[in-house]
């Protein structure tokens, strides 16, 4: 693919299913419009930084109008900015069109920012699924929880302190319910 320009390589598949080049060519531009690609359409692979090519591909996924899209690791070589365009992105294609998305990371902060359900693999078997805030916020699984660590914040010792008479159970983890008294920030 790396011979072709990004508006050949989002043309393919539809070319190869023998649609007429004038539906392509509709198709094509709606999809380098919504990845937002159309001022680079001339452009090869080469001279694509990593999230344009991560668009490119979210494209040519998009042309056969699928009711769910797959994503494999979808932001795992790019940088935090990019990330957060991508996830923008899928946002925006699952909100316009309607689409299921499954996407597959080992990056727990792109599920939490962007998914509303998740499933924790072991091994290629289901080991704990729901509702991100609820996996995220108890943890069930070992896996799960090795895989979360790195997101769970710890208290300040104060706090903690003072959290000591409230039962709870030992592997939970800590909710807190916060009240603001002070009409401001600088108020008691």
């Amino acid at each position: 693919m790396s011979a072709k320009t990004v508006w050949q390589n989002v043309e393919l598949p539809l070319k190869v299913a023998g649609v007429p080049k004038e539906q392509r060519a509709r198709k094509v531009a709606q999809l380098l419009e919504l990845v937002g690609l159309q001022d680079k359409h001339k452009a090869y692979p080469a001279q694509l930084s990593g999230g344009q090519k991560q668009r490119v591909g979210i494209a040519r996924a998009l042309v056969h109008d699928p009711a769910i899209l797959l994503c494999d690791e979808a932001t795992s070589a790019l940088d935090p900015e990019t990330t957060q365009s991508i996830l923008g992105l899928l946002r925006e294609i699952n909100q316009r069109m309607g689409l299921t998305i499954v996407l597959i990371t080992h990056e727990m902060a792109v599920i939490r920012d962007i998914c509303h359900r998740v499933v924790v693999l072991e091994q290629g078997r289901i080991v704990e699924q729901g509702p991100v805030w609820q996996v995220f916020g108890d943890p069930q699984h070992e896996v799960s929880k090795t895989l979360l660590a790195p997101l769970q914040l710890g208290l300040p010792k104060e706090w903690a302190e003072r959290l000591s008479d409230y039962p709870q159970r030992p592997d939970a983890a800590i909710l807190l319910d916060v009240h603001f008294t002070g009409v401001s920030d600088e108020g008691p």
